[in-house]
């Protein structure tokens, strides 16, 4: 995808339309079958309900709330190690607003969010490989 420089690049035009998502009850062990059958590194924990948050389990979560902590992958569940609540991008932010954004927040990735929902993922690192934007 090239860019004019002059056009504003919004997320949702860069933003990485597959997202898989999973219950925050499901085991570790459950979760990372489904990322290495999804080929993904993370996925979204589905909310409870209408006004709670999304939440995001990532390798690292595995790492240190599984490996390191010695814990079996089996009696672990995703809302003991998940990220939440998680940083949504607006649509239509800018995406040299949504790199500071992700930069400052100290996060490599976000769900991108238009009317209340989710319609893409967007990361730090696919806004320059997998994009042409300069």
């Amino acid at each position: 995808m090239q860019f004019d420089k002059k056009s504003i690049i919004r997320a949702k035009d860069v933003a990485n339309k597959g997202i898989v998502t999973i219950d925050g009850m499901a085991t570790a062990q459950e979760a990372a079958a489904l990322m290495r059958t999804e080929q993904t590194r993370y996925l979204l924990v589905e909310k409870r309900h209408e006004d709670d948050a999304w939440g995001m389990v990532v390798v690292q979560d595995f790492i240190k709330g599984v490996l390191v902590a010695g814990r079996s992958p089996l009696e672990v569940n995703i809302y003991e190690i998940m990220t939440k609540p998680v940083i949504t991008v607006p649509a239509e932010m800018d995406i040299r607003y949504v790199a500071r954004l992700l930069f400052r927040a100290g996060i490599r990735r976000a769900p991108v969010e238009e009317n209340g929902e989710l319609i893409g993922m967007i990361s730090l690192s696919s806004l320059i490989l997998e994009n042409e934007i300069f």
